[in-house]
Formats: C-alpha cells, sequence, structure tokens
C-alpha cells in the first residue's frame, strides 16, 4: 500500500505512475503484436476485418475501466480518509454493481451484435470474420470487468506493481495463446480473441488469490455484501457510471467516426488501424497521469490536503507536455517506419494515409494532455458532471465530422478530427477547474 497523502508530490506521483506507465505499455504492447499476428498469419482482410471494429470493442471494454476506476475513486476516498470499514463495503459493492452491469452488457451485445456490425457498415466481405472476433470478445465482458475492478482497487491503495506483474504474465499467455489458437489450432481471428479473454480470466484469479493474501482490508465477508443503503449505491454509480460514461462518450464518437471510415475502403481502414495503434502508444502517458490524478486526488481529498491537490495536477500537466514534445519527434522521424512495424504493410496508400494522420494530430496533443488531468483530477475531487460534459462535445464533434468532412474531404476529413473536437472539448475543464469549491480551500 501507499499513502498519496504525504511527502513530496513529484515523488510520489512519479512513482505511482511508472507501473502504471509499464502497464500501460505492456497492454500496448500486446495490443501491437496482436495486430502484427493477425496481419502476417492472417493477411489484410483478416486485420481489416479486427480493425472494422475495434471502435466497438474499446466503446465497451473502455466503458467497464472506466466503471472500475470510477468505482476505485470511492476506495481511494476512503482509504485517504482512514474509514477501512467504508473502503471494504466500496470493494463489496464494485463486485455486485460490476457483475450486474458486465452481465447486462454481454447479453445486449450478444443479441444485438449484428445490427451493431450493419450500423457499422462493416464491408460485406468482412462481416463473418468481424463476427467471429466481436462475439468472443463481448461473451468474455466479465472476466475483463472483474480483473479491471481487483486491479483498480490495488491502485486505490497506492498499489501499482502487483497489477504491472500480473499484466505482464496475462501478456505473455495471451502472445502465445495467439500463436497457437492461430498457428497450431488455425482457429483464425477467433482463436485470437479467445486468447485475449482466457488471459483476462487468468489475470484476475491471480489478482483476486494474492489480494486475499497479502490485504486483509480487502478480504470480504458476507457482511460487507448486506446493508448498503440506497444513498452509497447511488454514491457508487454515480462515480462508475460517470468515470464510464466519460470513457463511452468518446468511444462513441471514435465509433461513429469509424463507420465513416469504413466506408472509404480497405486501404484506408489498415492505415487508420495502424496509426490508432500507434497513437495509442504517443497517448499512453495521458491515461496513466489520468489515472494517477484519479487515485492522488481521491486520497488527498479524503485526507484533506487541498494544497497537495494542486500541486499535484500542475506537475502531472508538465509531466504529459514533455512527453507530447517526444511524440512529436517520433512522428516526424520514424513515423513510417512505426506504421510498416504494426501493420506489416509496404502498401505505399496505408504508408502515407498513416503518417499523415501521425504528424498532423501529434501537434495538437498538448491540449490533449491538459484534457486527460483535468477530466481525471475532476472525477477524484468527485466532480463528475463537467467531465461528461467535456466527452459529450468530442462525441457531438466527431459525429458531425463524421456526417460532413469524411464524405466532403476523405481521410483528411478524419485526420482533422480530433484536434478540432480537442480544443472544444477542453473549454468547460479549464473554466470549471478554476471555480471548483474545494480547490478554492485550504486546510486549516
Amino acid at each position: 500500500m501507499k499513502d498519496l497523502t504525504k511527502g513530496r508530490p513529484s515523488i510520489f506521483i512519479l512513482t505511482f505512475a511508472l507501473p502504471i506507465f509499464l502497464g500501460n505499455l505492456l497492454q500496448l504492447t500486446y495490443s501491437l503484436i496482436d495486430t502484427r499476428i493477425v496481419g502476417s498469419f492472417l493477411g489484410e482482410d483478416a486485420l481489416a476485418a479486427v480493425g472494422a471494429t475495434t471502435t466497438l470493442s474499446n466503446l465497451i471494454i473502455g466503458f467497464l475501466l472506466g466503471l472500475a476506476n470510477g468505482f476505485a475513486i470511492i476506495a481511494a476516498q476512503r482509504f485517504g480518509a482512514k474509514d477501512i470499514r467504508g473502503l471494504k463495503k466500496s470493494f463489496a459493492a464494485s463486485l455486485m454493481l460490476g457483475i450486474a452491469i458486465a452481465a447486462s452488457l454481454t447479453i445486449v451485445g450478444l443479441i444485438f451484435l449484428n445490427p451493431i456490425l450493419r450500423f457499422l457498415n462493416v464491408p460485406e466481405e468482412l462481416l463473418f470474420v468481424a463476427r467471429e472476433y466481436s462475439f468472443v470478445i463481448i461473451a468474455g465482458l466479465l472476466a475483463t470487468l472483474l480483473y479491471d475492478v481487483c486491479a483498480a482497487t490495488l491502485r486505490a491503495l497506492g498499489d501499482t506493481v502487483t497489477p504491472l506483474i500480473i499484466l505482464a504474465v496475462s501478456v505473455l499467455l495471451n502472445i502465445a495463446g495467439d500463436l497457437f489458437f492461430i498457428l497450431v489450432l488455425k482457429t483464425g481471428v477467433r482463436g485470437a480473441a479467445i486468447a485475449t479473454v482466457l488471459s483476462q480470466l487468468l489475470a484476475f484469479v491471480i489478482c483476486w488469490l494474492y489480494m486475499l493474501k497479502r490485504y486483509d482490508i480487502l478480504r470480504l465477508t458476507p457482511a460487507d455484501f448486506k446493508g448498503m443503503d440506497a444513498e452509497q449505491i447511488r454514491f457508487m454509480l454515480s462515480s462508475g457510471l460517470s468515470m464510464g460514461f466519460m470513457s463511452s462518450l468518446v468511444n462513441i464518437g471514435s465509433l461513429t467516426l469509424q463507420t465513416a471510415i469504413n466506408k472509404l475502403g480497405q486501404d484506408i481502414i489498415v492505415a487508420h488501424t495502424a496509426a490508432r495503434k500507434i497513437s495509442e502508444i504517443f497517448m499512453i502517458m495521458f491515461s496513466v497521469f489520468g489515472q494517477t490524478m484519479a487515485t492522488y486526488c481521491g486520497q488527498n481529498l479524503g485526507a484533506g490536503e487541498i494544497g497537495r491537490i494542486k500541486k499535484g495536477i500542475r506537475l502531472a500537466i508538465l509531466y504529459t507536455c514533455i512527453w507530447c514534445t517526444l511524440a512529436i519527434v517520433a512522428s516526424y522521424t520514424i513515423g513510417d517506419q512505426l506504421v510498416y512495424l504494426v501493420s506489416g504493410s509496404r502498401n505505399e496508400t496505408v504508408i502515407l494515409n498513416a503518417t499523415n494522420y501521425l504528424k498532423f494530430d501529434t501537434i495538437f496533443y498538448y491540449v490533449t494532455a491538459v484534457i486527460c488531468v483535468l477530466r481525471n483530477a475532476m472525477q477524484g475531487l468527485g466532480e463528475h458532471i463537467t467531465p461528461l460534459v467535456s466527452s459529450s462535445l468530442e462525441m457531438v464533434g466527431k459525429i458531425v465530422i463524421a456526417a460532413t468532412l469524411v464524405p466532403w474531404l476523405g481521410y483528411t476529413g478524419v485526420i482533422v478530427a480530433e484536434p478540432l473536437v480537442w480544443f472544444i472539448m477542453v473549454i468547460p475543464l479549464l473554466v470549471q477547474i478554476f471555480r471548483m469549491p474545494v480547490l478554492r480551500e485550504q486546510k486549516q
């Protein structure tokens, strides 16, 4: 466990963020290897089929991850306030509410999978493969949720190392599973999806057993699952759903944009798939310091350390802006090599469009850095409305662009889409952060 309410904020933020960074990097490394395995052994058709549905899986999985992180904010606040009983109650509620929501999403997703793929404009020749992949991913959502809740709760206690180690084991098994199912059993993209779900299930089992052995305060009893009043459930759902919907609104916008991209042909689908995979690497530090600030602000709010919160927010923005500069340099120097490394494609159309996307968008990453830090810090401080407003603006902006600029400008419209909406969605965050009453208070 790590108490983030004492000591130098710069040291604690960086040491807390480092394992999260390595964990996210591992996750992205697997995603890239998975993409390369599918592209190299199953061909560009299979890669395009997976890429055409990536935004769908990102939407659902991102919602569950946000949900778990939102629940964990309550745990961080309880931990910062030294309220152990409240901590155990919040962990129990996270499991119960999370399982109910994940099960509901699984049922709805499987029932309406075909109409969803049609809505995404997945090309007819890719539809069968896309359906196979998406079906398995959706069927395994419960395993994803259970691991997310356990890992987020550990991070709420300041333990970011254990989720990193468990994730490393899971990623290695996932890669081995990909190769086994695709090369040995010849199960195609369905095998890649099965390997993903099985690795997530194993990660949950390992994480759960470790928590039971290592942390007395996380050993739940039947009493911890009882006596939850409506106010506590409302409080948990307010935090969890706010984080979940914040992620979902962003991904709904991307999902709508993907429907327009899927009309531009297979080369563009592959180019965008590769560009987005690389963008996920470039943006990794945004989510790292976002997760860090949610926990950091939650613990310090529980302890009443308002001055530390302000300093932590400033430091997180500084660190992410430094990272933005490195991403810009990489885009302009080795962008084309990264595209080939991810996709395995030497198609000039693929490489040109993907590198153009990277070169233009990375210039505006500084705005995104501020967005990610502020909206996660606000969530940690109990301000759930403004981050949702900001994410809603992103969703609406991408929907409008998908309907206007993309039909007019083609993939150029996609390239300019995100920077345009970033400048819009940062406005309510900047306005609200200076108006929040809690940040005007100082500990007496």
